[in-house]
């Protein structure tokens, strides 16, 4: 036991000190107005880097990006129904999908998924 505790403490100690160390050698003390500014073939910019982004445009992409990682929760589904009951199988797998189906009704219901608004 205190073996464990002592490797735990050591590797902590270690892992704490590595970043401290990684991060005071990894500043950077000289700005330079020349690095801070987009590249652009060598010439001053002629705009700003910085352009406005379309909020709905990131909306839908935050939304596909949870039913993406829904669809790999559902993944496992099919493989599990030969190993557990099929009862439990049926009723965990039509819960989860009654959830996204519900997610994705109250989605469209408050407009997160129109497009041309």
């Amino acid at each position: 036991m205190f073996l464990m505790l002592t490797l735990t403490l050591l590797t902590l100690l270690i892992s704490t000190l590595v970043m401290l160390i990684s991060s005071f050698l990894a500043k950077k003390s000289i700005t330079d107005r020349e690095k801070n500014s987009p590249y652009e073939c060598g010439f001053d910019p002629k705009g700003s880097a910085r352009l406005p982004f379309s909020l709905r445009f990131f909306l839908i992409a935050v939304i596909f990006l949870i039913f993406d990682v829904e669809i790999t929760l559902l993944l496992p589904v099919a493989p599990t129904f030969n190993l557990t009951n099929t009862l439990a199988w049926f009723l965990t797998s039509t819960s989860f999908l009654l959830i996204l189906l519900l997610g994705l009704y109250y989605e469209w219901k408050m407009g997160a998924l129109n497009w041309s608004n």
